[in-house]
């Protein structure tokens, strides 16, 4: 196949061949107004298994000329930004039909996408495939609310979000279209009718969180002109609200471009097109924090009973991985065209071309996690650890399960360490902490109060006490545990039949503070021989180690909670 990329060496066109170099069957026109910089990239790729071709290409000049040089079976619009387009702005989509090229695009404006059905029946006669909006809003979003919603009678509400990295790298036609809409009306579903939005405007926060996995901190979103925005609404007609998100950080820009999109509602400025500049090296020179990001889609509505049902999926990325996600819808189209299974011809929204299945396949193997929750089923029945793990605690083993779960009294050995630095012994004794032993027994004592846990520790004859409970706004998602005015908040992670403990926030009297002046923690559970065992170690980089303590449990009944530890222990 030879793949023509209009922007091949811009932001998104160069992930796009990034993921589909080392296909063989692929021969990659890399184009743009500059064929310097096309050669500059391809040469900049070095030995790959596609053949990588330069080449000029003006998406405002003759357009049937250079497809008719360059002879692509298959032509992706990477450049955009697609809201700017202007009068002309389906020339290229009209070439395409008319050279007999097939088409696909990343737009991201939901005008642009929204015109696609008006070229379906010319494509369909050149048995083309002309598919828009070919990334992560809408394809991905349309794919996973399927399969939340497969077995639900009714939707009412479809929101989702994205949040990228900070290191991720925007190009300029990104935020040349945020900046064209930011503050200016689109139209949306909302309240179960025909509205208006004004993007940037409009927050909601939401904290990413794939079951068993370290989640993103608590992210300010705000509404954003992607196509699901009407696309979703032709899918789900009955849907009463659809909304999506972007949460880009840090956070102070983020609210510094939400003051300047309400300068545009308001109508104190025209645009935010003039400062695209500014922004671009804002964007990409201030920035700090975790590389990380992820995507959410959450779906409310009910089953065929009527009983009401909230469901959601979270996606995380690591490191350099998520900015391939928007591409990757492209990558998979590809390469199922390449394996025979070939688009159907018309022209319209990729919304139904691709489903979570193939998704998947394209995460494998790359630090890219997704996951679902349940949050319908979040009743205060349910053990505090599984209402945290969602969909991870089944696959926990059974004595970690069971320690959680039902266990009111266990009993056990251990040993306990204790640092020598003064600090370190002041901290362990205002907590609480045992004192050093090489073999003690210990005994824990569960106690459920609502949706609240609280341990009595105690090691020989000293006891301490902690309570636990599900976070709430920014610790959703996470376990918080309060030692007196101590709180501090942890995400559970689940791997390798293991469940660590991790923490990600603490305060003092609810005073939240910074993390570089936070003890830290490696703790852990996990089964050793069929029994349950804890590691718990705290040191400070003021102090060192303040206590280790690490050892086994056994839950016990009625019976053996009135025999001595020492007996248990034989």
């Amino acid at each position: 196949m030879k793949l023509l990329i209009v922007g091949g060496y811009g932001t998104f066109g160069g992930r796009i061949i990034q993921l589909l170099e080392s296909e063989p069957r692929l021969a990659v026109i890399v184009a743009g107004r500059s064929l310097a910089k096309a050669e500059a990239w391809c040469a900049s790729r070095g030995a790959v298994a596609a053949r990588l071709m330069p080449a000029a290409f003006d998406r405002d000049g003759d357009l049937a000329g250079q497809l008719a040089s360059l002879r692509p079976d298959t032509l992706v619009d990477a450049s955009g930004p697609f809201q700017a387009y202007g009068e002309g702005r389906y020339r290229l989509i009209e070439a395409c039909i008319a050279g007999r090229v097939n088409y696909l695009d990343l737009a991201d404006g939901s005008d642009f996408v929204a015109g696609l059905p008006a070229f379906d029946e010319a494509a369909r006669r050149a048995g083309l495939f002309v598919l828009s909006g070919v990334s992560s809003f809408p394809v991905l979003t349309a794919a996973v609310v399927r399969r939340l919603s497969c077995d639900m009678a009714r939707i009412d509400t479809i929101k989702g979000g994205i949040a990228p990295s900070p290191y991720a790298g925007v190009g300029e036609n990104v935020i040349r279209a945020i900046a064209g809409y930011a503050g200016q009306p689109v139209a949306l579903v909302r309240d179960g009718g025909k509205a208006q939005g004004h993007p940037l405007t409009e927050q909601m926060r939401y904290t990413i969180a794939p079951p068993g996995r370290v989640p993103l901190k608590n992210t300010l979103f705000s509404l954003v002109d992607v196509p699901d925005l009407r696309a979703l609404g032709e899918l789900w007609p009955q849907a009463k609200t659809i909304w999506m998100g972007a949460g880009p950080v840090p956070e102070i820009l983020h609210r510094a471009l939400i003051g300047l999109a309400w300068l545009v509602r308001i109508g104190l400025v025209g645009s935010l097109s003039p400062l695209v500049p500014l922004m671009h090296w804002a964007t990409n020179r201030l920035r700090w924090g975790e590389h990380r990001g992820g995507m959410f889609v959450l779906v409310e509505g009910a089953d065929r009973a009527g009983t009401p049902v909230k469901r959601s999926w979270h996606l995380l990325a690591e490191g350099d991985d998520g900015p391939l996600i928007p591409s990757m819808a492209v990558e998979a189209l590809v390469r199922k065209a390449l394996d025979g299974r070939v688009p159907a011809a018309g022209a319209r929204a990729a919304v139904d071309d691709l489903e979570l299945v193939d998704y998947e396949a394209l995460f494998a193997g790359r630090t890219i996690y997704p996951g679902f929750r349940d949050d319908t089923a979040a009743s205060p029945d349910k053990p505090l650890y599984a209402r945290l793990l969602g969909d991870a605690w089944q696959g926990l083993p059974d004595e970690i399960r069971a320690m959680h779960d039902q266990t009111k009294m266990a009993e056990g050995r251990a040993s306990v360490e204790r640092g020598r630095n003064i600090l370190g012994l002041m901290t362990a004794w205002l907590v609480g902490f045992p004192k050093a032993s090489a073999d003690i027994p210990v005994r824990v004592r569960f106690d459920v109060d609502g949706q609240e846990e609280t341990w009595t520790r105690t090691f020989g004859t000293h006891s301490f006490s902690s309570r636990q409970f599900a976070g709430r706004r920014r610790w959703q998602r996470l376990l918080s545990e309060r030692f007196g005015p101590l709180t501090f908040a942890m995400a559970l992670v689940a791997e390798e039949a293991k469940v660590s403990l991790v923490l990600r926030g603490w305060s003092v009297l609810g005073l939240p503070l910074p993390m570089w002046l936070c003890p830290r923690s490696t703790s852990y559970e996990t089964v050793e021989n069929g029994r349950f065992r804890f590691h718990v170690e705290i040191s400070h980089p003021f102090t060192g180690l303040i206590v280790r303590y690490r050892g086994w449990l056994e839950p016990v009944d009625s019976h053996v909670a009135k025999m001595s530890p020492d007996a248990v222990a034989s």
